[in-house]
């Protein structure tokens, strides 16, 4: 083969490789597109626990807050189970909703400290409020790392057989609690 027969070949690679990297991207944003037209949440992150029970836990309360959060002792109720942190920015902007899900009784919320410093938690919780019934502490993520939590925050509707039947990535908002999660409780309590 001549030099002059490989170099135009070679001289195409610039012009059809942003080609192709369009098209990719183009697959991309239309199945995203798809996605939403079909009624899918393209930021849903499924989980393989949904409809099976909890993961076995015994986390150590904060310090002078009461007793530990067991997953033994959540069985018999309804409850939701948030794993949050002092650290992360996206949890204080869920916290009113949960601050309002605590005041209206409907459920019982308990807390996951996950990878805090317990005084930073406290500190946390006596500044903006406290809508656990229970905390735990899981300073090592190995909980966290159980329910299969990517990022804080991150929460989980229990029933009462301890049987986990919502994940909810990110933060509640008002509408996820009304339209969501306040639903399927009220189904679960029947």
């Amino acid at each position: 083969m001549s030099e002059s027969t490989a170099t135009p070949r070679a001289k195409r690679w610039p012009y059809i490789l942003p080609l192709v990297v369009i098209l990719a991207l183009g697959g991309v944003f239309g199945k995203r597109l798809l996605d939403v037209e079909r009624g899918r949440d393209p930021n849903l992150i499924p989980t393989v626990l949904l409809n099976t029970p909890m993961p076995s836990f015994d986390l150590p309360p904060l310090p002078a807050r009461g007793d530990a959060l067991r997953s033994e002792d959540l069985k018999g109720t309804v409850s939701l189970i948030n794993v949050w942190g002092s650290w992360c920015v996206a949890c204080l902007s869920e916290h009113p909703v949960l601050l309002e899900i605590a005041k209206s009784g409907e459920v019982q919320i308990h807390g996951i400290a996950w990878r805090d410093d317990p005084a930073r938690s406290l500190e946390w919780l006596a500044q903006h409020g406290d809508p656990y019934s229970k905390v735990g502490q899981d300073p090592h993520s190995k909980t966290a790392i159980a329910f299969g939590v990517v990022a804080a925050p991150e929460t989980f509707l229990v029933d009462k057989q301890g049987v986990i039947r919502y994940k909810q990535t990110g933060p509640i908002t008002a509408d996820d609690w009304r339209n969501k999660i306040k639903p399927l409780i009220a189904q679960l309590n029947q």
